[in-house]
C-alpha cells in the first residue's frame, strides 16, 4: 500500500505523468527550447521560470481547451494562482475535468 502511494506522489521537484503530458503540451505550443522533463512542476510560469507572457498564457489556454476540453477563462479572478507554476495549473485543470 505505502509503496502505491510513493507513487502517486512523487517528490516536489518530480513531474507527475499528467504535469509532463501538459508540459509537452506547453512546450510544443510554444516552441520551447527546453525538453519538457526539465521543467520544473514548482517554477514560476511568468518572469524567472519559464519566462512566459500574457500571449504565451492565452496560447496555452487555447491549446488545453482543444487538448482537455477545459475552458479557461480571461477574467478569472484566479489566474495568478492558476498559472502561477505547471503544477497549479496541471491542479486546475484536473478539478475542471472532474467537474
Amino acid at each position: 500500500m505505502q509503496k502505491a502511494a510513493a507513487e502517486a506522489q512523487p517528490g516536489e521537484g518530480a513531474l507527475t505523468p499528467q504535469e509532463l503530458e501538459l508540459a509537452q503540451l506547453i512546450v510544443q505550443t510554444l516552441n520551447l527550447e527546453v525538453p519538457a522533463v526539465d521543467v520544473d512542476p514548482r517554477s514560476p510560469l511568468f518572469g524567472d521560470g519559464l519566462g512566459l507572457d500574457s500571449i504565451d498564457i492565452l496560447e496555452i489556454a487555447l491549446a488545453m481547451s482543444k487538448a482537455y476540453g477545459v475552458r479557461l477563462k480571461s477574467d478569472d479572478q484566479d489566474n495568478a494562482r492558476i498559472f502561477a507554476s505547471l503544477r497549479s495549473l496541471n491542479e486546475h485543470v484536473r478539478k475542471l475535468q472532474r467537474g
